[in-house]
């Protein structure tokens, strides 16, 4: 988020029942399915309407924006992969991604960053 935001929004623990973190075959980051699980994660609670612009520029097609209701009763916001049939069986794993993908990740993520600033400042 830092280098995609210049910032970490605020975010609480957060879980939603119907849904687990999946692997996705040929990409680093995970996606999230409906399944028979918990997923666990964070919910951004300050994001501002351009870091929204920012973040959905930034997700693929893989995604759609869904709302969905959290085990607390509260509701969220999540990029789910609603029509990805292809998602690994197996859940994504957060240290091998750490470990072997997250430098390389984080220096796609300013690419892309970067990019972007530049065709924002473009119109």
């Amino acid at each position: 988020m830092s280098v995609l935001l210049g910032r970490v929004p605020a975010g609480v623990p957060a879980s939603v029942a119907g849904w687990r973190v999946a692997s996705l075959p040929g990409r680093v980051y995970p996606g999230l399915v409906a399944g028979e699980a918990l997923a666990k994660g964070q919910l951004l609670t300050d994001l501002t309407p351009d870091e929204w612009r920012l973040l959905d520029a930034f997700e693929d097609d893989v995604y759609e924006m869904r709302r969905l209701t959290l085990t607390d009763g509260r509701h969220g916001w999540a990029y789910v992969c609603a029509h990805h049939t292809d998602a690994a069986p197996h859940d994504w794993d957060i240290g091998a991604f750490e470990r072997d993908h997250l430098t390389g990740y984080v220096k796609r993520c300013a690419a892309w960053r970067h990019l972007y600033g530049t065709r924002a400042s473009e119109h």
